[in-house]
């Protein structure tokens, strides 16, 4: 995965940092580019599995569509309310599909540990409930840029 920034590097999450935000982090903003190129965002759960972020997104979305034509796409998560408590990151890249879409719960390999990890997070469940209008993709960054405004007071 790229690091992309030219500013910032004195903010930007160290590797560990960054892991520990995603993996504790659930929702995201995803963007993406709709027919007419008009940009498009939409808010979404997620699991970060320590190298790609998977997004279980309803088939019928906007998102979905603009995202079959197109799949480029870059993805926002961040926290924090005051100036000096921000931090978040910019993963971007192009999604894969994942699995029968929608999905039914098929047996599917790459999917046994996503599930189980986003059902956890999501709905505190052991296994992942499916209803049959959503499906997986996966985004493995070609690129990042994070920042940590917390990092400010000690510089």
């Amino acid at each position: 995965m790229a690091v992309t920034q030219r500013r910032g590097r004195r903010i930007m999450m160290t590797p560990d940092e960054l892991d520990e935000f995603l993996t504790t982090q659930r929702t995201c903003r995803v963007a993406t580019v709709s027919s007419d190129g008009a940009p498009h965002v939409s808010t979404l759960w997620f699991v970060w599995d320590g190298k790609s972020l998977w997004l279980y997104s309803i088939t019928r979305s906007k998102r979905w569509a603009d995202l079959r034509r197109d799949p480029r796409v870059a993805v926002v998560v961040d926290a924090g309310e005051e100036y000096d408590d921000l931090r978040g990151v910019e993963l971007s890249g192009t999604v894969e599909f994942i699995g029968e879409a929608p999905r039914t719960g098929e047996p599917y390999p790459e999917l046994d540990s996503v599930e189980p990890l986003f059902a956890r997070k999501n709905f505190s469940l052991d296994e992942m409930p499916h209803d049959g209008r959503h499906a997986w993709m996966r985004l493995t960054p070609e690129a990042t840029a994070s920042w940590d405004f917390r990092k400010l007071a000690s510089l």
